[in-house]
């Protein structure tokens, strides 16, 4: 079937939410239902995967594994919404210890930032074109200051923005988010591009990052302790500097906060955490809900309407 009728016939197929969680400590992927029943496990001996984005058009979920963070053998797969044909797409050593993962549905690439790497890094959904848009560091030296560590990620593709978490030694309060074009300036190295801008900092220890970009807001997963630790924050995107505050607490009490996901047409998002919990909510914190808990240590999260048949 060629591409166009291929997208065409998803079009006119029944459709279902569903969350899409990676458990660390299970070393596995499995989907749920927004209710967070039907539990189903879609790929299993991953590498402590973290980040995961879904692409419901073409039938796919992409993970990255972070692997040994002293082997520097992180790596990204992917498998169809169902869990078959399941194929590596960076291999191991491509990347030091990727984290979260962000698909930009329009140029077809996958970005991510690489923890231990200290780099903000995208590639092609074929794995080709791998390439670092920022380096935060360089060599043991500064791999040793966490300060220097990127983890959250995600992409404004109206104004070509890129976003990015440093999230700092715990409870250092020397978390960081930071925004730069997606087009390295000419002339400019990864290491060295003028147009980085520090959004906010001072913060516990930002982790994951999404974008509602319909409503120009940021929003984002923090560690710590509490209270300004293990909650979810938004700020609005497009304020300038001088007229920045600070950002909005809208959920708290995560227990070791990690993974979000926004469902910005249905007004909600979803989290997840170490203690091994899926929470909802409404975008501004209202109508907190546990979807499920015990289910070990969960790291990424992803929101995807997908075919019924599929899942």
């Amino acid at each position: 079937m060629r591409k166009s009728n291929y997208l065409r016939a998803q079009a006119q197929r029944a459709t279902t939410g569903r969350l899409f969680v990676l458990e660390l400590s299970g070393n596995r992927i499995f989907s749920i239902d927004t209710a967070g029943r039907d539990l189903r496990v879609l790929a299993t001996d991953c590498r402590l995967p973290d980040g995961i984005a879904v692409d419901a058009d073409h039938g796919h979920i992409y993970w990255t594994n972070m692997g040994d963070p002293q082997a520097n053998d992180g790596s990204i797969e992917r498998v169809d919404l169902g869990g078959s044909n399941r194929r590596t797409i960076v291999a191991a050593g491509g990347t030091h210890t990727p984290k979260q993962l962000h698909l930009s549905t329009d140029s077809r690439k996958l970005y991510w930032c690489d923890r231990e790497g200290m780099r903000v890094m995208r590639c092609n959904v074929d794995g080709t074109d791998v390439e670092t848009l920022v380096a935060s560091g360089e060599g043991d030296t500064d791999r040793a200051h966490v300060r220097n560590w990127c983890v959250g990620v995600a992409v404004d593709p109206v104004r070509r923005h890129l976003y990015w978490t440093q999230k700092g030694a715990d409870n250092t309060n020397d978390g960081r988010i930071f925004r730069a074009s997606l087009d390295l300036p000419a002339g400019e190295t990864p290491a060295s591009r003028s147009d980085i801008e520090v959004l906010y900092s001072g913060l516990p220890e930002p982790i994951d990052l999404e974008l509602d970009l319909e409503h120009r807001m940021m929003y984002w997963t923090d560690r710590g302790d509490a209270p300004r630790g293990n909650t979810v924050n938004r700020a609005p995107m497009d304020v300038a500097l001088k007229d920045r505050g600070a950002q909005e607490i809208v959920f708290s009490g995560l227990m070791e906060g990690i993974g979000i996901a926004l469902d910005v047409k249905g007004g909600r998002m979803f989290m997840t955490d170490l203690g091994g919990s899926v929470y909802a909510s409404a975008l501004d914190g209202s109508d907190q809900r546990v979807l499920t808990f015990a289910q070990g240590n969960l790291a990424g999260i992803a929101y995807a309407e997908v075919p019924v048949e599929s899942h």
